[in-house]
């Protein structure tokens, strides 16, 4: 396999896949019990195994076993765990301080993160940010900023959409379990359109004819003079890493244009270099008035923003928007950091070295196996459908065992999608490619040797 990174400082743990106990080991186990006894069991977790130590692409657990990471902390330790530029940030930063409140006392890290955020977000126009805590609340603030800028209230958002958890984006997220049950009544003036699924839709169905569904829907449904925006993820992350056909998103852009709504792009889980550009939104040239980001943008701490327009941004009235803890100093610095290694060791190029490395292996994979009913994504973000064989009928029992026969053997690997049907992969964009070669060979023994 090619090497899928450019120079990076050399990591502090060994990369490699190192198994001294069963998983988990009765370290793990022990804190497992400890586990039961104060967490509530409304927290789940992937694997049986408690970190200890992590670099690069290996996760270490308490009982000294270390475990190829394929799955980033879901999408956010992109530029590797505890990556030497970000420690080194953080701990200057916080033997500064950890603390003002960029509303009461602001400072420099503030402006810095978003004077970024404007010049890599796609669109050549005037723009500002606003930093938050988390994607979930990043969302939120969109939907303020659109409702305000617009002086309308309808959002639209699309099947099979995930955009978080709080109260707000319950109601934009489409699945129901785990994420909404029980948890209502939810925020109004939420409406759901038909999306792009290659894999789901009728055959033939091109990107635009997907497009136009889903503005007919908007229009007779919900008026095209009651949208304040339309949020869409350029790529569906929880929903099963659902890429549209060419086309739907540019159209459903200009309708966004042509229409006095806004077009909103949650880019939380494909920002910042993992789908092969700094954004995925870059991939057909569109330009969103607000994107949202977070995940991968601190490495590893709690960051998020939106950037849009200027005169959007600056329609909120003064106090609008804000939060204690939103754009935290030390996470900012962490952001810089991030941010300079993702441009510096070229990690969008480095995602697409690892699609072209992998996407094969996964197609090749397909071709052995009737249970694999699609292969997709973009750069490091990437999974594979799996469906009852002979049908494309979703197999959720075939992905939560392949996952678990990946965990034992000490491969992280994550799943997804509407049906609960996808394996996932969102490996550490500077993952060796011998690493990333050994934890494929597992999940593809996983895959071959699953007999449900």
């Amino acid at each position: 396999m090619t090497d899928t990174t450019t120079a990076l400082p050399p990591t502090r743990l060994p990369q490699e896949r190192r198994l001294v106990t069963d998983l988990p080991g009765p370290a793990s186990q022990q804190l497992a019990e400890r586990r039961a006894a104060a967490v509530t069991a409304a927290v789940g977790s992937t694997m049986p195994v408690y970190a200890a130590d992590a670099d690069g692409g290996v996760v270490v657990d308490v009982d000294g076993n270390s475990l190829i990471d394929l799955g980033s902390g879901i999408a956010v330790t992109s530029v590797g765990n505890a990556n030497p530029a970000v420690v080194e940030a953080v701990r200057e930063a916080v033997g500064h301080f950890t603390h003002t409140c960029f509303m009461i006392t602001p400072y420099s890290g503030y402006v810095e993160v978003c004077e970024r955020l404007n010049a890599l977000t796609p669109g050549d126009f005037a723009k500002k940010s606003a930093l938050f805590n988390s994607g979930a609340e990043a969302v939120e603030n969109a939907v303020k900023v659109a409702r305000r800028a617009t002086g309308r209230s309808a959002i639209v958002v699309l099947d099979h959409a995930y955009h978080g958890r709080t109260n707000l984006t319950m109601a934009l997220t489409a699945k129901n379990m785990p994420y909404k049950a029980g948890f209502g009544p939810f925020a109004p003036d939420v409406y759901r359109v038909p999306g792009s699924y290659p894999f789901r839709d009728p055959e033939g169905m091109t990107g635009a004819q997907a497009a136009a569904r889903a503005i007919r829907q908007i229009e007779v449904q919900v008026g095209a003079g009651e949208v304040a925006g339309v949020l869409v993820e350029p790529i569906q992350g929880e929903g099963g890493f659902v890429d549209p056909a060419p086309g739907f998103l540019p159209a459903l852009a200009q309708w966004c244009r042509d229409n006095g709504a806004l077009f909103i792009a949650d880019e939380v889980q494909t920002g910042f270099c993992r789908t092969g550009d700094w954004f995925a939104s870059h991939h057909e040239g569109v330009e969103p008035d607000l994107v949202v980001t977070a995940k991968g943008m601190a490495g590893g701490l709690p960051l998020a923003g939106v950037t849009g327009r200027a005169e959007l941004m600056d329609a909120v009235h003064k106090g609008g928007l804000g939060g204690t803890y939103g754009g935290n100093p030390v996470a900012c610095a962490a952001s810089l950091a991030a941010m300079d290694v993702m441009a510096s060791a070229d990690l969008a190029g480095a995602a697409k070295r690892i699609e072209e490395a992998v996407v094969p292996r996964l197609r090749a994979l397909q071709d052995k196996s009737d249970r694999i009913g699609d292969v997709r994504g973009r750069g490091a973000m990437l999974a594979l459908e799996l469906v009852k064989p002979g049908t494309s009928e979703p197999d959720s029992a075939a992905a939560a065992a392949i996952a678990a026969a990946c965990h034992a053997q000490g491969v992280i690997v994550l799943t997804a999608g509407s049906f609960s049907n996808v394996v996932r992969l969102l490996p550490p964009l500077v993952i060796p490619a011998d690493l990333l070669d050994e934890g494929l060979g597992v999940l593809e023994d996983a895959i071959l040797g699953y007999a449900g």
